[in-house]
């Protein structure tokens, strides 16, 4: 794709950028109320059975990641037209979810800005390493590359650390309003949490609440995995980093079953997103197919995505992701100079 024709795909998805206060407002009423409900349903279910309540939780936790979709469009400010509206439905769906808005939107937008730049890696993404880095790094630090990138690892302990120590501390360098909106959501989630507990028992609330988060920060994790892990993504050093190409061609279109593109909120889409981050969730799927060149995005569906845990270090030279075992003959050589 030519400078010029990617240059144009922004003005493309311009008039789906507006934000539509009955949908936004409908999309809360069938995302919210369930989830509470399917919330007190696996509750109750731990009277019947455990497998019932797990089954439940599982339920629950769609509809949190679909609130983590509204939450997310809400820190880019694309869900209400009103920036206040936008502030205080995403600290409410944040506390929800566990995440803070300020730290979330700063974090974010930094990842929008450079997602696929190689010089500007490190915040709101997964960390990469290229083959030279590999290769030229420490045996302790290819062995701490190696457990990040374990799926055991990345999606079992992951959405632990995301949610109990990442999520609830502010960087260094984070403003008042950004640190104070997190202390707000942390004091705010201490609540919440002490009267569910009181309420029904740290042992009923572990079990629920513990399965929906954790099935929910795994799910959320894999999303965002496999929307930039993909064999022929893109990256580029900042000399040559464009930022449509990074959103077309270093972000994937996530094919799901209708039920799950509801669950996930259209993100699979990410290509859209990624072009265009002011398009609401809802108008994801109508901003692609009412522009074809967008269409080029490499597609990805659930057979295909799960091939992408092999890929764990990108080929600089031949632009795309590969495995341990492509570079090992590397290491070998590297070993004997």
């Amino acid at each position: 794709m030519s400078k010029e024709k990617t240059a144009q795909l922004r003005k493309f998805v311009a008039p789906f950028e507006k934000a539509d206060v009955k949908a936004s407002v409908r999309q809360l009423v069938n995302t919210i109320p369930p989830a509470i409900l399917f919330w007190f349903l696996a509750y109750q279910a731990l009277d019947i059975s455990i497998l019932l309540t797990i089954a439940l939780s599982a339920v629950t936790s769609g509809f949190i990641i679909r609130m983590f979709i509204i939450f997310h469009d809400c820190t880019h400010g694309s869900f209400f037209k009103n920036k206040k509206a936008n502030a205080i439905v995403g600290t409410f769906t944040g506390i929800m979810t566990l995440f803070a808005f300020e730290k979330w939107k700063r974090e974010h937008s930094i990842h929008h800005a450079s997602s696929g730049n190689l010089d500007k890696r490190g915040v709101g993404d997964i960390w990469v390493m290229t083959i030279e880095e590999y290769v030229e790094a420490t045996k302790w630090e290819r062995f701490k590359y190696r457990m990040y990138r374990n799926p055991l690892v990345m999606f079992g302990l992951g959405p632990i650390f995301l949610i109990l120590i990442s999520s609830r501390f502010n960087r260094k360098d984070a403003r008042k309003k950004e640190r104070n909106n997190t202390y707000l959501t942390n004091v705010c989630i201490v609540v919440l949490y002490s009267l569910l507990i009181w309420a029904i028992g740290w042992q009923s609330f572990v079990i629920v609440q513990g399965t929906t988060m954790f099935i929910a920060g795994a799910l959320g994790i894999w999303l965002f995995y496999i929307q930039h892990t993909f064999e022929d993504s893109y990256f580029e050093d900042e000399s040559e980093w464009d930022y449509v190409k990074a959103a077309i061609e270093g972000s994937s279109y996530y094919k799901l079953p209708k039920v799950l593109q509801w669950v996930t909120g259209n993100i699979g889409f990410h290509h859209v997103h990624h072009l265009s981050p002011r398009v609401p969730n809802y108008n994801l799927e109508k901003a692609h197919d009412s522009t074809p060149p967008i269409q080029m995005a490499t597609t990805v569906d659930i057979k295909l995505s799960l091939k992408s845990l092999r890929y764990k270090l990108y080929d600089e030279k031949n632009k795309r992701f590969v495995t341990f075992g492509e570079v090992k003959h590397l290491l070998l050589k590297n070993a004997v100079a």
